[in-house]
């Protein structure tokens, strides 16, 4: 897979993507991410990316010409699966659209900031936006973070036991069920027994059980 990430803060993005599964993603080949800075598409020397919005009002908006000069820049190397724009008021991310993009080749995606960009590259070069939850950030990079970790870790080989992503809250609509580990037990705490039994299918039916039991209880709204 191969994710270009566009932003006016590429310094933003160093820390999630050098470390842990991310990295190995990217150290195995599995993935190419490679972060753009939009200053680099400026049209003048003092490289400015964002100016006053039409109309009046508080705030800067990124400007549209170092925007495109950027993605016309990509798309004349790359044929893109999608041109994403992390926003507010974008399609809320979840398990279903993760695996979705998981098996993209190649993504492009954009980082807002201040109070967004030019409407017109939305009109115009934005294929699909997406929303990491209904608040606002200071910017998109650290919501374009949170959805390449959340498709990257799905892509087979990344992570080393591929069925474990498989389990994960949300693949079924169901949350995860409670994990334990050594020592079984701890201060009179003890470890439930059907765990101990080695017995695999009432492993799994207890594990069936308390996800179920568990959604009920803390996020009813997806056995809907």
């Amino acid at each position: 897979m191969k994710i270009d990430i566009l932003t006016v803060l590429p310094k933003l993005l160093e820390s999630p993507f050098d470390h842990s599964i991310l990295k190995r993603a990217q150290d195995k080949g599995l993935v190419d991410l490679q972060v753009h800075d939009i200053r680099d598409y400026a049209v003048d020397k003092h490289k400015s990316v964002d100016d006053y919005t039409y109309g009046g009002g508080a705030g800067m908006v990124l400007m549209i010409e170092p925007i495109v000069n950027c993605i016309n820049s990509l798309k004349a190397k790359t044929k893109y699966d999608e041109i994403i724009y992390m926003s507010p008021d974008g399609e809320l991310l979840d398990q279903k659209i993760a695996n979705q993009y998981s098996l993209s080749k190649n993504l492009l995606i954009l980082c807002g900031h201040y109070k967004g960009i030019d409407e017109r590259i939305r009109e115009h070069y934005i294929t699909k936006e997406i929303s990491i939850g209904d608040y606002v950030l200071s910017g998109g990079e650290l919501a374009a973070a949170v959805f390449c970790d959340s498709i990257m870790r799905l892509i087979p080989g990344v992570i080393s036991d591929e069925t474990s992503a498989l389990t994960d809250s949300f693949q079924d609509n169901l949350l995860a069920p409670p994990v334990y580990t050594r020592p079984a037990n701890f201060e009179g705490r003890e470890v439930p027994p059907v765990l101990l039994s080695g017995h695999q299918a009432k492993i799994d039916k207890w594990r069936q059980e308390q996800a179920q039991q568990r959604t009920e209880e803390r996020r009813p709204d997806l056995l809907d």
